[in-house]
């Protein structure tokens, strides 16, 4: 990700299918592996950054700005190490790479991942029902993006958080749009984190990106949404601690509905795009912000399928390519656009919500 949610990352990995992530717009590592090699920049050794200027003036800036113990704060980062393979991970898919919603869902609406997600439903469906009842988030699509992000906890990442974003707050790889600026605030997220729970910085594990447990949140995504769905008494995105669903599913369920989520609208409608080419550009230049009634895109010449139109409220057409084939069109609304704040991708929001329905459907 999510992004994690969902933070949880997948806007920083451009799409080629997929990214993500916490994504979101920020990578998620569950659907963070693009299709294509990715070039990388030249490997830099593996070295600690408590030897670096630098390191210590980012620890000091970051201890100030979350109100923490400057004396810990680089005690923790003189531990991170330099990794290689984030800032190659980092890197966009190379160029001429065509994405292809085809190949894309293929990809996560697949029988094992259906038949993970039928287990994981049953071993946690009162949770799942509470988050629905709670948030108005269906428990499918709570499935979707958990299979999505971690093929139900199968792949929650091996890298030490602290080495994933000091990696990527210090030596950003060349080659892209700089990020750094947005590491450095989540490694200050994570800091004031393991804080907060007691974590020994050294031993969490993530994604490349940063993104932590079940729903591949990023450190600040569980600071500013993650919630104890169990009343335990602490907050366990999976990952962190025991690996516990309960606040992972409340937690995704507060997330969305954070986000704008709507109790009880559709996700999408199917649509026939216009044959106009410029009025369907004109329907398509919003991308995926819901911006025209269904009677506006209806004037501009698409043609709507499904029920509730009524009271849909703003939609989006939004175009899915498939490589050299036709692309796919759906109409979006404002929850379709509340999953993309998970990861900033119509491929990634259209994934999540197949996968959850097959998964119910395989029940």
């Amino acid at each position: 990700m999510r992004s994690a949610l969902a933070l949880s990352l997948l806007a920083l990995l451009a799409l080629s299918p997929p990214t993500t992530a916490l994504a979101k717009k920020h990578a998620h590592s569950g659907a963070a592996a693009a299709q294509g090699v990715r070039h990388a920049p030249k490997a830099k050794p593996s070295k600690a950054y408590g030897h670096r200027a630098d390191a210590m003036q980012l620890a000091t800036e970051l201890a100030q700005r979350h109100s923490l113990n400057p004396t810990w704060v680089k005690a923790q980062l003189a531990q991170a190490q330099y990794q290689p393979s984030v800032a190659r991970l980092m890197m966009p898919p190379p160029a001429g790479v065509a994405k292809n919603w085809a190949a894309y869902r293929a990809r996560f609406i697949e029988p094992d991942r259906v038949r993970a997600g039928a287990a994981f439903w049953a071993a946690h469906e009162a949770w799942l029902d509470a988050a629905e009842r709670r948030w108005g988030v269906p428990a499918e699509l709570v499935i979707g993006i958990i299979g999505v992000e971690t093929f139900y906890g199968r792949v929650t990442g091996n890298y030490r958080v602290l080495d994933a974003l000091a990696t990527l707050s210090l030596d950003f790889p060349k080659g892209r749009s700089d990020r750094s600026e947005f590491f450095r605030s989540e490694l200050g997220e994570f800091l004031k984190l393991a804080q907060a729970q007691n974590l020994p910085t050294n031993e969490v594990k993530g994604s490349y990106a940063g993104a932590i447990g079940l729903g591949q949140f990023m450190p600040g995504s569980i600071n500013r949404y993650a919630v104890d769905f169990d009343g335990d008494g602490r907050v366990d995105m999976g990952g962190i601690q025991s690996g516990a669903a309960a606040d992972v599913i409340g937690s995704i369920a507060n997330y969305l509905a954070e986000h704008g989520w709507q109790r009880g609208m559709p996700s999408h409608f199917e649509v026939k795009p216009p044959s106009s080419s410029a009025d369907r550009a004109a329907l398509l230049q919003p991308d995926i912000l819901p911006s025209f009634t269904s009677a506006q895109m209806a004037d501009r010449g698409a043609v709507l399928d499904g029920q509730g139109l009524s009271h849909a409220g703003l939609l989006a057409l939004v175009a899915l390519q498939n490589g050299e084939a036709a692309p796919s069109h759906i109409a979006g609304t404002q929850n379709f656009y509340a999953v993309t704040r998970y990861n900033h991708s119509a491929y990634y929001a259209l994934a999540v919500i197949e996968l959850g329905r097959a998964v119910a459907a395989a029940r």
